[in-house]
């Protein structure tokens, strides 16, 4: 159960360092008449850009990897099935 616990939690600050690093999320302080103030800002529109980005990527990744399989494969075919040679 601890085990579990602490992966939970450093998942949790990879997010918010991830989120930080990227700018998903900004904080902000104010200190006046003895009261602290902590803002937190979460940019939702930066956050569904960047995965729009990430998805896009992905799939690009996927095609280029599906077209190296493919290209792969036609050439072990070609190798396992050399054309014949014509009677001389």
């Amino acid at each position: 159960m601890n085990r579990l616990l602490v992966v939970f939690l450093l998942l949790v600050v990879g997010v918010v360092a991830l989120g930080i690093y990227q700018g998903w999320f900004t904080f902000s302080s104010n200190n006046s008449d003895d009261k602290a103030n902590i803002n937190i800002k979460v940019d939702k529109d930066k956050i569904k850009e960047d995965e729009k980005k990430a998805v896009k990527e992905v799939q690009d990744l996927g095609h280029k990897a599906k077209d190296k399989a493919e290209t792969a494969a036609g050439e072990s075919k070609d190798k396992a099935n050399p054309p014949e040679k014509p009677p001389q």
